[in-house]
């Protein structure tokens, strides 16, 4: 029953951190796209930097930029603060509920680092708040010296991808930078860009000229976030493609893929100034099909490149949660060509906890993929094959410690079957 509920608050909160997230992205998107398209204004009004007419649902608005603030402040002001708050929050409560309270099971990658659960939450969340300090104190060290700053955020995004790949799973990886980004944009929101207006607000209501470096370092941050959107994105987005983050270079493909998407929203930002830098865009795309190409297997057999060993569990050892293990009997050898019945025994010691019809470490079984019977696993032939075999991401992080010579067996039964 505990296993329902989380499952059910996981997917709440997942839920709603999308919604969230959408409305901040597209209400930061929106200012992005009006103040790269003002015009000079053709009114002399106090403070007005530059305005833009446009046409929307049947309707004509004009908009209109003051800095550092128009004459007399308006009776009713819309701060744009709680899509940005709870989007974070709500990805936090997300990565608690799940990679924080199971890390063994979303964490843990022994292969990678010989972490313990505890330590590789302590690490998670370091991970997190010092991404923030340091992005912070770059940008309070080097001011605005915009060019200067963006070559060290870039490096400091790519120490971000090659840190994390070394010390947790790929999948974790991956959504930590991620969430380590994201947390720098809600960062600069709540810490500097809303602090920032409300100091220029309270110095207009008491008939004091505000602060214009209120304003630029508002900017400066404003800018930060609308580049860190689409790699964010993709990060998050890439955890659910293991051909990514399983690769043996991860740390690598990450931040290709994140740099690929920098030079995308670059495109869609000059656009809104009336620039057509076609070039960002098929770049962008071109280093993207290269990654792709980098990616793609190359032909090969496993079944064949692989000896068959012999393989016996030990007896007495725990499943994952605690309980016994099944003693299992497998055959001396598996065989050049073994058939179902003999990788069963290997899908049930590593697979069914999670992938049966009552699983026993979670709700329900990932993907909808059951494994508990040879039925089900002659189904999902092709993904058990991909996961196991040639990406080895399952079991996460080996936690139930799969032999090369189990994965050899697997991949001579795949090769074995008809096309």
């Amino acid at each position: 029953m505990l296993a329902f509920w989380t499952e059910a608050a996981a997917f709440l909160l997942r839920w709603l951190h999308v919604v969230a997230a959408i409305a901040w992205i597209g209400e930061s998107f929106y200012f992005v796209a009006l103040d790269r398209g003002l015009k000079p204004p053709k009114t002399g009004a106090q403070g007005l930097f530059g305005e833009s007419w446009s046409v929307h649902g049947g309707g004509f608005y004009l908009k209109q930029k003051f800095l550092p603030a128009p004459a007399e402040l308006p009776a009713e002001l819309h701060w744009s603060k709680w899509k940005s708050y709870t989007t974070w929050l709500s990805g936090f409560g997300l990565l608690a509920l799940t990679y924080l309270l199971s890390p063994e099971l979303y964490l843990v990658d022994r292969s990678v680092a010989d972490l313990s659960g505890s330590a590789a939450v302590v690490a998670a969340i370091v991970f997190l708040a010092l991404t923030w300090f340091l992005y912070d104190l770059m940008c309070k060290v080097v001011g605005f010296r915009d060019r200067l700053l963006g070559v060290l955020v870039g490096l400091l995004t790519l120490a971000l991808c090659y840190v994390a790949t070394q010390l947790f799973a790929g999948r974790a990886a991956f959504l930590l930078v991620g969430a380590a980004l994201a947390t720098i944009m809600s960062a600069n929101v709540f810490f500097v860009i809303i602090p920032g207006q409300k100091r220029m607000v309270a110095a207009l209501a008491a008939g004091e000229a505000p602060n214009p470096l209120d304003g630029s370092h508002g900017k400066q941050r404003s800018v930060h976030n609308t580049y860190f959107t689409l790699p964010v994105v993709f990060a998050m987005l890439s955890t659910h493609y293991g051909t990514a983050y399983a690769h043996e270079y991860n740390w690598i493909v990450l931040a290709v893929a994140m740099a690929s998407a920098a030079m995308i929203r670059q495109f869609f930002v000059l656009w809104h100034s009336g620039e057509r830098a076609w070039r960002l865009l098929a770049a962008g795309a071109l280093v993207l099909l290269g990654l792709l190409l980098w990616l793609a297997p190359s032909p090969r057999s496993d079944a064949a490149a692989t000896p068959v060993e012999a393989l016996s569990p030990a007896n007495g050892s725990q499943m994952p949660d605690g309980s016994p293990s099944p003693t299992i009997v497998l055959p001396d050898a598996f065989g050049e060509t073994p058939d179902t019945a003999a990788i069963q025994p290997i899908i049930e010691k590593h697979c069914v906890a999670c992938h049966s019809a009552r699983p026993t470490l979670m709700a329900s079984a990932p993907k909808g993929a059951l494994l508990d019977t040879p039925e089900r696993i002659e189904l999902q032939a092709a993904l058990v094959h991909k996961q196991v075999v040639e990406l080895k991401i399952m079991p996460p992080g080996n936690m139930t410690q799969m032999t090369d010579a189990e994965r050899a067996a697997i991949a001579r039964w795949f090769a074995a079957k008809p096309p």
